[in-house]
């Protein structure tokens, strides 16, 4: 019942996140704000995803999961209310950094190390890694149909005659109705954990190993950062010429090829291990991203950022297993906190970067960086752990 309630809140969250992605970067420039803008309000959420999480992992364990989880939710409602009743500069950056907008492809709030630890509790082995999995798919699936549904403002200018800002502005207030609904989900989670998920431990022994990990996940999470679908987005406005309907229909798509692979995902780390499926299909996936950063057409382009898609994200329920896996049951919430939180905080730069160097006219240098790094990062990721052994795995 547990897993449903969470598995549910993936999914609402997730389409949030999904329309919210496309439309922030238009929405900040219908306010008269540019390139530079949004990355540094970009930078301004995923630096605030990481404080709340790092607060998870250090001092969360003091408080019951449950109640983290309902002010996280109540959070996200004041997000989006705020958001949509704020047009200067500096109380959207405060908003930004203090709230649970997610400019980019994946999950960086923090309901996650909250929810991952709910999860991990509810399985153990190849039936963890399918449940994470099942998570993902979840995600990726809803945030498909979200992006699908940054088409709304344009569907309401044409059919009402309101202002593209106006029918902007409804989206952020949907959002934080969205927070609501999960509010209320949540509220049934008080009795249904037991008490061991309610008092999770700090982390002790397994300290050295996540530490290890997290240093490598910084160094993926900066790189993504650099093209968060919010910056992917502006980048695809500004030199394709896309329209807000069909830069939604490009982030659908790419949704659906993601939530594809992610449900292969556990099939085929069963067969080569959780490590080489994070590895191997991360690689190609990368090129990929560099290759269509210097693709000489929009049709060329598309194609490439499709077959990225199709295997770029294939690493992140096994990556979440993988963790998982190698820490004793009490300190799972403090290592997906302690895992997070880098990741956080190494994408809270890059925003700021790509949206200075599309600023300065190099508008595929964000593409071309973020590529290159994250091959360094498979790399350097299979060199450290290729002989470890998780006694879970």
């Amino acid at each position: 019942m547990a897993a449903q309630r969470i598995l549910i809140s993936r999914a609402l969250r997730a389409f949030a996140d999904g329309y919210v992605a496309v439309l922030l970067p238009a929405y900040l420039l219908a306010l008269g704000f540019g390139q530079l803008e949004v990355g540094l309000l970009s930078t301004a959420t995923l630096a605030g995803s990481a404080v709340a999480t790092l607060a998870v992992g250090s001092i969360g364990h003091r408080w019951p999961q449950h109640r983290l989880l309902l002010a996280a939710a109540l959070l996200m409602a004041a997000t989006g209310f705020g958001f949509s009743c704020f047009t200067s500069f500096w109380p959207l950056a405060i908003i930004a950094f203090f709230g649970t907008l997610n400019p980019s492809s994946g999950d960086v709030s923090v309901f996650l190390p909250l929810e991952h630890a709910r999860l991990a509790a509810a399985a153990e082995g190849d039936e963890r890694t399918r449940l994470f999995a099942r998570y993902t798919v979840t995600g990726s699936l809803c945030a498909a149909i979200g992006a699908l549904a940054s088409a709304v403002p344009a569907w309401i200018v044409a059919q009402t005659g309101v202002n593209l800002l106006d029918a902007l502005r409804s989206m952020f207030i949907l959002y934080g109705g969205i927070g609501a609904i999960i509010w209320l989900l949540y509220r049934g989670l008080a009795d249904g954990a037991g008490k061991s998920m309610d008092k999770p431990a700090a982390l002790g022994s397994s300290r050295h190993t996540v530490f290890k990990l997290a240093a490598l996940f910084s160094i993926d999470a900066f790189a993504g950062g650099l093209v968060v679908n919010s910056l992917l987005a502006l980048w695809l406005f500004d030199r394709f010429g896309l329209s807000l309907p069909e830069a939604g229909a490009f982030f659908f798509w790419a949704g659906l090829l993601t939530t594809a692979s992610q449900w292969v995902a556990p099939r085929v780390s069963k067969r080569i291990g959780l490590l080489n499926t994070m590895v191997f299909t991360h690689i190609p996936a990368n090129i990929c991203l560099i290759l269509a950063a210097l693709a000489p057409s929009l049709e060329v382009s598309l194609v490439l950022l499709f077959a990225r898609s199709a295997m770029s994200q294939m690493d992140v329920p096994t990556r979440t297993a993988y963790v998982m896996a190698v820490v004793t049951p009490a300190e799972r919430a403090a290592a997906a906190s302690f895992t997070a939180v880098p990741r956080s905080l190494a994408a809270a730069f890059s925003p700021s970067l790509g949206g200075a160097l599309m600023a300065a006219g190099l508008l595929s240098a964000p593409l071309v960086l973020c590529g290159s790094l994250k091959i360094a990062y498979d790399l350097a990721l299979l060199l450290s752990f290729r002989r470890y052994k998780a006694h879970e795995i």
